[in-house]
């Protein structure tokens, strides 16, 4: 009796070491870096100038970004839900702890830049500097995905502050009544091979801050001016420049 105890203990231990074994995880931790045209950018000087000519310093650099995923080369992938916001000028900010993910090759990381419609709630922060990201209720609701604050040198020769804010879009009626609501979230995938660790493993995004004005579509701030809360045609051209933005490391 005492054998056949034995044996089925042994059963037991050896069938949870392996499940054990089979769920072992590592942290996955994010950086966040920013560089204009591949050199290290400098904030709060007008020494940049995008393919539409406009010459520009960037002052604030502020963002959400969402749904991190991990992606297997058969095709398996695996999300977290978690949202986390970046500030320029707050470096803790800078680095995100994202979550334990089976270990193992991944061969991609795809994540949403802002907060997609489901998650994007009102009342969803309650404390600073988060909750500062509010996106009015009268244009939709929820929070910017992003806000980069700067100047431009005009077409007249005149500085001027520009608001370059991402969030919620409204479509709006002849008689300018909003009838509808976009969600102008976007999906980023960057191919990157990688492997998570029981130790942990550690990737660099890095924004290039350019590619919001350059590229696919350029972005003129002559022609766009100074604020695009209101302005969906604006939103859609920051919204495929996007993905452009990102590398990884």
């Amino acid at each position: 009796m005492n054998g056949k105890r034995l044996i089925v203990l042994f059963l037991v231990l050896t069938f949870f070491c392996s499940a054990c074994q089979k769920e072992q995880t590592g942290d996955l931790s994010l950086f966040f870096n920013f560089s204009v045209k591949g050199d290290k950018f400098v904030p709060n000087q007008q020494i940049y100038t995008n393919a539409s000519g406009n010459r520009y310093e960037i002052n604030d650099i502020m963002f959400f970004i969402s749904n991190v995923c991990l992606h297997k080369s058969d095709g398996s992938m695996i999300k977290s839900d978690q949202i986390h916001y970046v500030d320029y000028s707050i470096f803790t900010s800078k680095a995100w702890g994202v979550q334990a993910f089976p270990v193992g090759d991944y061969d991609a990381v795809s994540f949403t830049f802002g907060i997609p419609d489901a998650q994007n709630t009102n009342y969803h922060f309650v404390n600073p500097p988060e909750c500062d990201m509010y996106w009015p209720m009268v244009l939709g609701g929820g929070y910017h995905y992003m806000k980069i604050n700067g100047k431009w040198k005009a077409a007249d020769g005149k500085v001027k502050p520009f608001n370059m804010h991402s969030g919620r879009g409204q479509i709006y009626d002849e008689e300018g009544e909003i009838t509808n609501f976009i969600d102008n979230s976007f999906v980023v995938t960057i191919p990157c091979h990688f492997t998570v660790s029981k130790s942990g493993t550690y990737l660099t995004l890095t924004m290039d801050l350019n590619q919001w004005f350059d590229g696919p579509s350029t972005f003129d701030l002559d022609y766009w001016g100074g604020s695009i809360m209101q302005n969906q045609a604006a939103q859609e051209v920051l919204k495929s420049n996007g993905p452009s933005v990102w590398t990884i490391q």
